[in-house]
């Protein structure tokens, strides 16, 4: 965290209460990690923190103001997930790669946030337009450099023109986001996780270059 931090009243907290603040997020993350986000109350959460409710209320409005607190500093972390793509080659053997590491970061970094994701989801699925933006903050981050990966091959003539970047993208994005968020539940249908990650890298590669892997 960087920055002033600052109370609900607009005080600057100093080093114990950024401290304390932390804290009480920390143990959120924590309990939204086992327990529904509706079931989550503000003197659960100041218990486990070790401090009493009037302390949480000095620095959230409530468990929701808390909660976006987490998952906007997620969505700076979400952010550099464009490093898995921007730069990178889609052409010969350097697509292959780029597709599994996209793959593997993509679903590496939902399975370490899953709890507050869920709830990301949740409130971007039930219309609330601050979850909505972080969601799309962070899908944005990987839909914008697939989509100029997309218009590259294509200026170059490796993909037909009548192939649309931003459709495309924005497609696998909305794949990846889907499987990312559902991978627990892959093995109620006997898929391993050996095995999603290489079929998802070979939809990705499909999708961007037209064309079969060369490993």
């Amino acid at each position: 965290m960087t920055g002033q931090v600052r109370t609900v009243d607009g005080r600057v907290a100093g080093r114990r209460g950024q401290a304390t603040r932390q804290k009480l997020l920390d143990c959120l993350s924590e309990m939204l990690s086992s327990s529904p986000y509706r079931d989550v109350k503000v003197i659960d959460v100041a218990r486990k923190a070790g401090t009493s409710p009037a302390t949480f209320y000095q620095y959230f409005p409530d468990v929701e103001g808390a909660v976006l607190e987490i998952a906007e500093e997620m969505a700076k972390e979400g952010a550099s997930l464009t490093g898995l793509v921007s730069g990178r080659s889609w052409v010969g053997k350097a697509a292959w790669a780029s597709s599994e590491e996209l793959v593997e970061g993509f679903l590496d970094f939902w399975r370490r946030h899953d709890a507050i994701l869920r709830v990301v989801d949740l409130g971007a699925a039930e219309g609330d337009k601050r979850f909505y933006k972080i969601r799309m903050k962070i899908l944005n981050s990987v839909t914008n450099s697939l989509t100029d990966a997309v218009k590259e091959l294509q200026a170059k003539g490796r993909v037909d023109k009548d192939v649309s970047p931003a459709a495309m993208a924005g497609s696998l994005v909305a794949m990846l986001a889907a499987v990312a968020s559902h991978q627990k539940g892959f093995t109620t249908w006997g898929v391993k996780q050996a095995e999603l990650r290489p079929n998802l890298a070979l939809l990705v590669h499909l999708g961007i270059t037209g064309r079969k892997p060369t490993k």
